[in-house]
C-alpha cells in the first residue's frame, strides 16, 4: 500500500471499526476521536506520549484502518475537519485577492522566521558550525520537498572545498550512509522528521561513525531524538500538508546560518575558493 485513497476518510472508519480493535488500538482511537484538531499537528511520538501508548501501536492501527501510516492518516484526518481550501492554507481563502493571499502568505513566513529565531538553540547552532568546519566529507539527505534544501546544501558548502553531495533517493541515501566514517558529517532534512527514509539512512550513517546534523520543524521528532545535534525551524502551518511552504524557506534559512558560520571560520579560504569559481564560470558566459 503506497498511497492512502484519497476518498478515504478517518473518523467514520474510526467509528466504524472502533468494536474489532484491541484494547491498546481503542485507547488511541478515542484519543484521536475526542481530539482531531490536535492530532493532525502531533508527530506520531507526540500522540504516543498524550495517548500513553505505543509508537508501534499506532503503526498497526494506521494499517488496519487502510492508512499505509501515520502521516495518510493525518491527511485523511484532516480532510475530514477542513474544508479543501483549509487543507490548502489555513490563513487563505477562496475570494482572497492577489493582493491580500500574498501578503497571508509572506506574513505566515515572516512570523516562522521570527518564531525560529526566539527558538533558535545557538549553542546547538555553534556545535553544528565547529563539526561542519571540521568535517571531512558533507553528505546532505532529504526526500521530497527536502530535497530542494539538501541540493542547496551541496551548492552553498561546495566553495569550502570540502567533499559535499546531496542524495534524494533512498537506496543512495542508505548506501552513501554504509561508507561513511569518522569526521564524516551527514546532514538530514527533514520537515516532519518522521520520514522512514531519512531515518533509516541516519541510522545507518550513525552505525558507521558519522555525526548526524538534523535540520526539522519538531522538537520530539523521531529525527531530532537520533541525530547527534538538531536545529529546528518553526513554521505556523498545518503539518499534514504535503507541500510545507513556509517550513522550506525556514530551512533554507538555517542553512544560511549554517554556511556563514562556516564562512567566518575560514573566509579567506572561502574568498580564495569563490574568486577560482567566478573565474571557471565566466568561461561560460558570452
Amino acid at each position: 500500500m503506497s498511497e492512502t485513497p484519497t476518498h478515504l476518510s478517518c473518523l467514520p472508519v474510526l467509528r466504524s471499526m472502533h468494536s474489532d480493535l484491541t484494547k491498546a488500538e481503542q485507547k488511541i482511537a478515542d484519543y484521536i476521536l475526542n481530539n482531531p484538531a490536535d492530532v493532525v499537528h502531533m508527530t506520531i511520538s507526540e500522540l504516543a506520549e498524550a495517548a500513553r501508548s505505543a509508537e508501534a501501536t499506532i503503526f498497526r492501527l494506521c494499517r488496519k484502518l487502510g492508512f499505509p501510516g501515520f502521516q495518510g492518516l493525518k491527511i485523511a484526518l484532516a480532510g475530514d475537519i477542513f474544508s479543501p481550501m483549509e487543507s490548502v492554507s489555513r490563513e487563505v481563502d477562496v475570494d482572497d485577492s492577489a493582493e491580500l493571499f500574498s501578503a497571508k502568505i509572506f506574513g505566515n513566513i515572516n512570523e516562522g522566521l521570527q518564531d525560529t529565531l526566539k527558538l533558535l538553540d545557538y549553542s546547538a547552532l555553534e556545535n553544528a558550525i565547529q563539526t561542519l568546519t571540521a568535517a571531512r566529507r558533507i553528505d546532505a539527505y532529504g526526500s521530497g520537498g527536502s530535497a530542494i534544501i539538501a541540493a542547496d546544501i551541496e551548492h552553498r558548502f561546495l566553495r569550502f572545498g570540502i567533499p559535499v553531495r546531496f542524495y534524494a533517493d533512498s537506496h543512495m541515501q542508505i548506501s552513501s550512509a554504509a561508507l561513511l566514517r569518522p569526521g564524516d558529517v551527514v546532514i538530514a532534512v527533514s520537515h516532519t522528521g518522521a520520514s522512514r527514509e531519512i531515518l533509516e539512512a541516519a541510522r545507518i550513517a550513525k552505525q558507521s561513525g558519522a555525526t548526524i546534523i538534523a535540520i526539522t520543524s519538531y522538537i520530539r521528532s523521531p529525527l531530532s531524538q537520533q541525530s547527534d545535534i538538531a536545529l529546528f525551524g518553526m513554521a505556523r502551518e498545518i503539518n499534514y500538508r504535503s507541500d510545507a511552504m513556509a517550513s522550506r524557506l525556514i530551512h533554507l534559512a538555517i542553512v544560511d546560518l549554517l554556511y556563514t558560520g562556516v564562512m567566518l571560520k575560514h573566509p579567506d579560504l572561502l574568498i580564495d575558493n569563490m574568486k577560482k569559481v567566478r573565474v571557471a564560470i565566466s568561461t561560460l558566459r558570452l
